[in-house]
């Protein structure tokens, strides 16, 4: 079987979230399974840098605006994965963020530098581009590559079978429909059944609509995509497709998400020897100029900051955390007001609460070590991967019961704890005041070496990996061919 995947980043060349390393990790495993997999990718500068042994497979001309444009294929680092890059300077050759530019607007051209890159999936689905390799499998990657559903299904003769996964339902791609006619698709797709959308056409309905099958990166998360409060006005999409919507668990990469191997951490550690662990946390509190304490519970926060990670919860239950003597680790960037806030509080409560703005990987893996609780508390989260990672390294994860979390993380209770359960704790409505309760809880369990060791261990026997992932992919992936037949 050929896939060709289709997405705006990969790890470890371009990432700003989850779905790159979806991409970095999901299409090595195919290929261990026996699966001929490629991706396309847009030329970004990082990703033209990071390509190996690249060479030219055709000259586009000029497409989407662009001056010229021309396609190339190589290998991506140490997975050798083959990749495909359209190379389109004017589009793409651009500094920072692949969506944003320096002021955190979206690029004013987004609609023709990510139709560019649907076209030319599609092209290369249908065989056009590469006389050499042509896919059985077009499987595009959230909205910037959706367009590419579309496109094959403008034209019916396409042939090639399309998959389309939902990584984040609210980052939807809608444009002005005065802008439509520069996709080059035909005016009928323009309508409510099709792509338009409140008076704009949007590149997420272009695969919910139009892909063979829709997945999403966990079964909770395709259940409330289908409900008001989490489908972003597109339930009404998503209900109509039925059973062509599932959710398949994001894995995590053993290789690179391993406290025993780690090269980013302190020191090494197992399940079976754990003094590594607590070095790793006496280090990262001295790296953020936390107070030593061994027997201050160390909570971390690895993530975008945004209203939708719930960190403004967490900011309102700060007091209740530090007065149970509780200290807040944070890494990560976003929202202005939520930066500034985070700043706030760590100059307020020195030794206390400390907050390093930008995300480094090296330092993601030193905070997911180093915590002994690894808060998670989105109002809407489709799988997440900072609580995987933290299982695997023994750092107890505290979410909400949403989406891939509530998959994903145990809750500690006397039950779970008696059957061997329970990894990590989780609450219900968005508010500080059940996030602080359930801190609170935390606490309380932490002050129980017993129990707590109990929870490390059973978290880190858990098993999200991707070669399991990559196997319930592969059975889509077949029952999508085999339905297609049928319907041809």
């Amino acid at each position: 079987m050929k896939v060709l995947h289709a997405a705006a980043e990969v790890f470890p060349l371009v990432k700003t979230g989850g779905l790159a390393d979806v991409l970095g990790a999901l299409p090595q495993s195919l290929v261990k399974a026996g699966v001929d997999v490629r991706l396309v990718l847009p030329g970004l500068p990082p990703i033209k840098a990071g390509l190996e042994r690249l060479t030219l497979v055709r000259d586009l001309g000029a497409l989407f605006g662009a001056g010229r444009v021309t396609l190339w294929l190589g290998q991506v680092g140490d997975s050798g994965v083959f990749a495909y890059v359209v190379d389109a300077p004017f589009l793409y050759q651009r500094p920072g963020n692949p969506y944003l530019d320096a002021d955190g607007n979206e690029w004013a051209d987004n609609v023709q530098r990510f139709a560019l890159l649907g076209w030319v999936a599609a092209h290369l689905g249908t065989g056009e581009l590469d006389d050499s390799w042509r896919p059985d499998i077009l499987h595009a990657h959230d909205w910037h590559a959706a367009m590419a559903c579309a496109y094959i299904a403008a034209s019916p003769a396409a042939g090639v079978a399309t998959v389309f996964t939902v990584h984040n339902l609210a980052y939807q791609g809608l444009f002005d429909s005065a802008d439509f006619h520069l996709l080059g698709l035909p005016a009928r797709l323009l309508t409510p059944k099709g792509l338009e959308f409140h008076g704009q056409f949007s590149f997420m309905k272009a695969g919910l609509t139009y892909a063979d099958r829709v997945t999403t990166v966990s079964p909770s998360y395709a259940r409330e995509m289908a409900t008001e409060e989490f489908g972003c006005g597109l339930e009404g999409v998503i209900l109509a497709r039925g059973a062509d919507v599932s959710g398949i668990l994001n894995g995590v990469d053993g290789e690179i998400w391993n406290p025993a191997t780690d090269p980013h951490v302190a020191e090494a550690y197992t399940s079976s020897a754990f003094g590594g662990k607590l070095r790793c946390k006496a280090a990262l509190q001295k790296a953020l100029g936390l107070r030593g304490d061994p027997k201050a519970v160390l909570f971390g926060v690895v993530s975008r900051l945004t209203s939708q990670k719930g960190l403004d919860l967490v900011l309102a239950a700060l007091p209740s955390l530090l007065a149970e003597g509780g200290q807040l680790a944070v890494q990560g960037n976003g929202d202005a007001a939520l930066e500034a806030a985070f700043k706030a509080a760590a100059i307020a409560h020195p030794g206390r609460v400390a907050v390093r703005l930008g995300y480094d990987e090296a330092f993601a893996h030193q905070m997911i070590a180093g915590a002994d609780v690894m808060l998670v508390p989105s109002r809407f989260e489709p799988c997440g991967l900072t609580q995987l990672y933290a299982l695997r390294y023994g750092t107890v994860p505290l979410v909400r019961r949403v989406g891939g979390l509530a998959d994903t993380v145990v809750d500690t209770n006397p039950s779970t704890l008696q059957d061997s359960q329970a990894t990590g704790f989780l609450f219900g409505p968005a508010t500080s005041e059940a996030l602080g309760q359930t801190v609170s809880q935390a606490i309380k369990a932490f002050a129980q070496p017993k129990v707590w060791r109990q929870i490390m261990l059973q978290g880190m026997a858990r098993s999200f990996s991707w070669p399991n992932a990559a196997n319930q992919y592969l059975l889509l992936y077949e029952d999508t061919l085999r339905r297609r037949k049928v319907l041809l």
